[in-house]
């Protein structure tokens, strides 16, 4: 094990959790965006135009709280509370003594509507926390406004509270400290009385547990006037290297908490004890596209795990003692996913048909003190799989029917629609976001393919980022309406930079820019080759756009009776090249996978490239022959031949596709070579036997026929 060299008698410093409580009376009206010391909020939104007194507090996903922590014996809890286009979901009010058990004070499964209700909950006087959630969502959001805390029962005549330094340590709370092995350190926890009458009676102070001889209590003050406060010392001196544990029980004449027991963790030396042995059987209980989840068996007596990852090969990297690593910092050739002591983890940033390797090490201590197994690690591997499209999807689709537009359409629509509040939770967090250094996430603008790197919650207005439309919302016919499905939908809804991308793109169609006006990292906006004004994002995010732009016409084309297709602006024989010349990658596979497990619909364009051959996306009307000759045309363009002219060898190459045969024609029309060649990228045809003169070489792909005029020497 890698040693940290430390001052000698080097004495304690502490592990534990603080926070800062409200003084009751409490409230809020949510009218600043700080809140009040001891409320925190796991998601900053607003209803910014409503509420008992505008604002109120928005609840739009599942897991959204808003918790008040609090110092002393609560009264009655008051709020005022509304529905919007709640349905089907659950929304709790809920209670705590120390903010881990909650107990629930209110189930809403319908809520008013229209208008803010006022509601009270009476707490126990035991409690210290309250907490709002939205359990459940279904469809709807919830309003929340003016939450009050009263003043409970007077504080009983004696109240024991142990802190040290500043900070509680809870009943039955843990505290760390450390010492030079064979050497006495002193803590001094201090005893307040926060009763108001009569004196806290302290009869004993013990230390009891695995180590006790390793721990003493030097002093403790036998009485504590009311509001007043008195020392308790305890000495640590470890008689061994690594964790000491032990027990300190202070029993008190406080009438609920007669025995205030505090969990001592004591570190002799520099580290905590190595654990013995590593968790062992891993398994991938969840193999998706976009998610993967791995459970494994605990060890025993081990303070927690940190899990390693890499994409394609085994991990050689392992942590170093003493080092705290965060999810998302980089170990060698692997990054932490995954630090804590549940059994179970989550990692972000899966997609399809990748291997990823897992190594697994069990730790004792935390801080400074951290020590880790490196031997023997637990290891586990899996691949996702390449698509999550179900077998039969588009079993009543044929390209060759006169309603194959109808039909694609009726696939896709209708479908649940989802939130455009929403999408910072589910997509962002969900499935866009990666873990980056110092626990921190980062989540790429497609257009522009900036990394923006930000700290959990994800914010719109704090990052400067937006959701894009890629089919633009003046396009649509159902513009301004904002609550509509084609307004929401995740399909074609992707994270942009706001100042510097999405308002350059504004409302432009998409193309090819030959004069640059502006540009921002690998976006362009300016005029294309006939003069047009359009926006070209960068190449990685082409293909998306243009299927994204497709999808949206045909999901909803006919809805409500309106016309829809791409706009006149919108070149779609670019976005056709866009689609063959950038296929969908393993991201977008595993992104259209993910949407269909929200939506409960999917990017047929994704799906199965070719579809696009029998759409006129201008008129919205089936034309597989004039797209087909388009698309021959397009293969044709990124056909390559080389060399030309040539003597012995030449190599074709369809730029976007694999070429499954080839045939050489001489100018009296006649096939002279011709081979099949099993769908491969570069075929290689030797053409040492043709005689010199001039031919024609076709290919064929997946998508049609591409073919040029050759020279032989």
């Amino acid at each position: 094990m890698k040693r940290m060299n430390y001052v000698a008698l080097l004495v304690l410093l502490v592990s534990f959790t603080s926070f800062s409580q409200a003084v009751l009376p409490t409230s809020w009206s949510f009218t600043t965006p700080t809140l009040p010391i001891g409320w925190t909020e796991n998601e900053s939104v607003l209803y910014t135009a409503s509420g008992n007194t505008p604002p109120a507090k928005k609840f739009d996903s599942t897991g959204d709280n808003l918790i008040i922590n609090f110092a002393s014996n609560p009264g009655n809890l008051t709020y005022y509370i509304t529905g919007n286009s709640f349905n089907g979901g659950t929304f709790k009010v809920e209670e705590s003594e120390f903010g881990t058990t909650w107990t629930t004070l209110h189930t809403f499964t319908t809520l008013p509507t229209g208008s803010y209700t006022q509601f009270t909950d009476v707490p126990l006087p035991a409690t210290r926390f309250i907490r709002f959630i939205y359990t459940t969502k279904v469809s709807g959001n919830v309003g929340l406004d003016d939450v009050a805390i009263a003043v409970g029962a007077a504080t009983p005549a004696q109240e024991i509270n142990v802190k040290q330094g500043a900070t509680t340590v809870l009943n039955g709370g843990t505290f760390t400290m450390t010492s030079p092995v064979a050497t006495m350190t002193p803590t001094t926890f201090t005893v307040e009385n926060v009763g108001t009458a009569n004196a806290l009676t302290l009869s004993s102070a013990t230390i009891s547990g695995t180590n006790a001889a390793d721990f003493s209590v030097a002093s403790f003050p036998s009485t504590v006037a009311a509001t007043t406060t008195g020392n308790l010392v305890v000495n640590f001196t470890p008689s061994a290297a690594g964790t000491r544990s032990a027990i300190l029980t202070i029993a008190n004449n406080d009438a609920d908490e007669a025995s205030y027991v505090i969990n001592l963790n004591g570190i002799g030396g520099n580290f905590a004890s190595e654990p013995s042995a590593q968790p062992t059987a891993l398994t991938f209980t969840m193999n998706k596209t976009y998610r993967v989840m791995g459970s494994f068996t605990p060890a025993a007596n081990v303070g927690g795990y940190i899990v390693l990852r890499k994409k394609g090969s085994a991990i050689t990297a392992s942590p170093v003692d003493g080092t705290v690593y965060q999810r998302g910092d980089v170990i060698g050739d692997a990054q932490v996913v995954y630090v804590a002591n549940s059994t179970t983890f989550v990692p972000n940033n899966i997609v399809a048909s990748t291997a990823y390797h897992f190594l697994i090490f069990a730790y004792n201590g935390a801080g400074s003190n951290i020590n880790y197994k490196t031997s023997n690690p637990l290891f586990g591997a899996v691949t996702t799989p390449a698509t999550m499209q179900p077998a039969n999807e588009y079993a009543g689709i044929n390209t060759s029917s006169s309603s194959f537009l109808s039909d694609l359409h009726n696939l896709v629509n209708p479908h649940t629609m989802q939130f455009y509040s929403n999408y910072g939770n589910f997509m962002i967090k969900g499935f866009a976001a990666r873990d980056t250094t110092l626990d921190r996430r980062v989540v790429t603008c497609v257009y522009s393919g900036e990394n923006k790197i930000y700290s959990e919650p994800f914010d719109f207005t704090a990052t400067g980022y937006s959701r894009e439309h890629t089919f633009c919302h003046s396009w649509m016919p159902t513009n301004p309406a904002q609550s509509l499905p084609e307004y929401n939908d995740y399909h074609h809804l992707f994270p942009t930079n706001q100042d510097e991308v999405n308002a350059l793109r504004s409302n432009y169609p998409l193309g090819k820019v030959v004069t640059v006006t502006q540009s921002y990292l690998g976006c362009k906006f300016g005029q294309d080759a006939n003069g047009n004004t359009v926006f070209e994002p960068r190449d990685e995010q082409k293909g998306d756009a243009a299927r994204a732009m497709m999808y949206e016409t045909v999901c909803y084309t006919t809805v409500g009776g309106y016309s829809w297709s791409l706009p006149t602006t919108q070149n779609q024989a670019i976005l056709k090249q866009w689609h063959f010349n950038d296929l969908p990658s393993n991201y977008e596979i595993s992104r259209n996978d993910y949407i269909d497990s929200l939506q409960g619909n999917r990017n047929p364009f994704v799906d199965s490239v070719d579809f696009v051959c029998f759409i006129n996306f201008s008129n919205m009307t089936y034309d597989a022959i004039a797209c087909q000759a388009s698309v021959d045309e397009l293969l044709t363009s990124n056909f390559i031949v080389y060399p030309n002219p040539a003597k012995n060898e030449l190599n074709l190459h369809v730029d976007g596709t694999t070429i499954s045969a080839y045939e050489i024609i001489d100018i009296q029309g006649r096939v002279v070579l011709a081979s099949d060649v099993k769908n491969v990228v570069l075929a290689k045809v030797n053409c040492s036997t043709l005689k010199a003169g001039t031919y024609i070489v076709k290919t064929t792909t997946p998508y049609g026929v591409a073919q040029k005029s050759i020279v032989i020497e």
